[in-house]
């Protein structure tokens, strides 16, 4: 199904199908501030077990990120943050930033790392964070299984036709983006920048 939904007003009709989908395990395609993702709830293993299988990867070894509300969220996934890193998450979300962080016992286990780490994004994207709270829950996120982007695949109507039969609902938020969060590592002593996207390191740093 190819949902259209407002940028700015979600409809709340909409967002209780989308909702519904998810927590009956369902999977599906949807925009954030950077390239359209492709996630699940955090607590559907057999939802997990599809995006793995769409993607070709094994759960564990992928790098899924958790999409939440905002950062309230955080304490249930991930364990507590010294203040200078708290005082950067809060500088940098909701952006186009995710941010590796140590796992709490809230991860589901087919989603922990060898690192045991977790990475967490609050996307700057109405369309993603209303799903979320009204879910209650993180959704577990990764990018289109795609090798390279094209302009193409910024039009959730061709990302329909080539992966609507892969997925329950391609929710259409309008265009999306080409470029992809900044990569920041907060679980040594110092914050590390792994891979510069949108956002701008400097600006949080």
């Amino acid at each position: 199904m190819l949902l259209q939904v407002h940028p700015d007003n979600p409809n709340p009709r909409n967002i209780k199908t989308i909702v519904e989908c998810l927590k009956d395990g369902g999977v599906i395609i949807y925009p954030t501030d950077t390239v359209y993702g492709l996630g699940c709830d955090i607590t559907q293993q057999k939802a997990i077990e599809r995006v793995a299988r769409i993607k070709q990867i094994d759960p564990k070894k992928a790098n899924f990120s958790f999409i939440c509300y905002d950062l309230s969220h955080l304490s249930d996934y991930a364990k507590s943050v010294d203040t200078p890193i708290f005082r950067m998450l809060k500088k940098a979300l909701p952006g186009p930033y995710t941010f590796i962080l140590p796992a709490s016992k809230m991860v589901p286990k087919l989603l922990k790392t060898k690192k045991d780490t977790v990475g967490i994004r609050v996307p700057d994207n109405n369309i993603c964070r209303t799903i979320v709270k009204e879910l209650d829950n993180p959704i577990m996120s990764t990018t289109l299984p795609i090798d390279y982007y094209v302009e193409e695949y910024t039009d959730p109507e061709v990302i329909y036709e080539k992966f609507g039969k892969l997925v329950d609902i391609v929710v259409d938020g309008g265009p999306g983006g080409m470029g992809f969060s900044t990569v920041v590592d907060c679980t040594g002593g110092e914050p590390e920048l792994v891979r510069e996207g949108i956002g701008s390191y400097e600006a949080i740093a």
